[in-house]
């Protein structure tokens, strides 16, 4: 799901090479994972995931966030339901986005992120990591696949742009 995306050119720069470093939020009641892609925008790193407290002091750390490490784009993970409908997490994810773009310099957009919670659970239990650890790391796993399956979008639609106009 492209949320908010009009133009892939907006995203990934002027030139084909180019594209813009990237914060990734696993969207959560109690806690937000989080990620942000290297400066080529070729991998997802996590970070430490951050506790919520109030609105407004997570809105402020993530604004933080943002200055820190120079991004241009924040993705909010967007728990839409397996049918690709609306849930009650999907709108409190986009009622979050909303109120992110008031505080951040930046585009704030949706992300599809149906199964990333899924699959960093089933990695970090493959991995032979225990229950209490596992559920610390989650959200961090979850965010940095979150943030892999956009930037491995944006480079699908690059090779495809650049093949279509070969």
């Amino acid at each position: 799901m492209r949320t908010g995306l009009a133009d892939i050119s907006a995203v990934t720069g002027e030139g084909p090479n180019t594209l813009v470093r990237i914060l990734a939020i696993d969207f959560g009641m109690k806690r937000m994972g989080l990620a942000v892609c290297d400066p080529l925008g070729i991998t997802a790193q996590g970070l430490p995931t951050l506790e919520r407290t109030r609105l407004q002091d997570d809105l402020r750390k993530i604004q933080e966030l943002a200055q820190e490490y120079s991004v241009e784009r924040v993705l909010v993970g967007h728990p839409i339901g397996h049918a690709g409908g609306e849930t009650t997490m999907s709108r409190h994810a986009s009622e979050f986005a909303e109120k992110l773009r008031r505080t951040v310099a930046c585009p704030v957009d949706l992300w599809d992120e149906r199964f990333t919670s899924v699959e960093a659970n089933r990695t970090l239990r493959e991995s032979g990591m225990s229950i209490d650890k596992r559920r610390r790391a989650v959200d961090r796993v979850a965010a940095t696949l979150l943030l892999q399956s956009y930037l491995d979008f944006l480079s699908n639609e690059r090779d495809r742009n650049s093949g279509a106009a070969s």
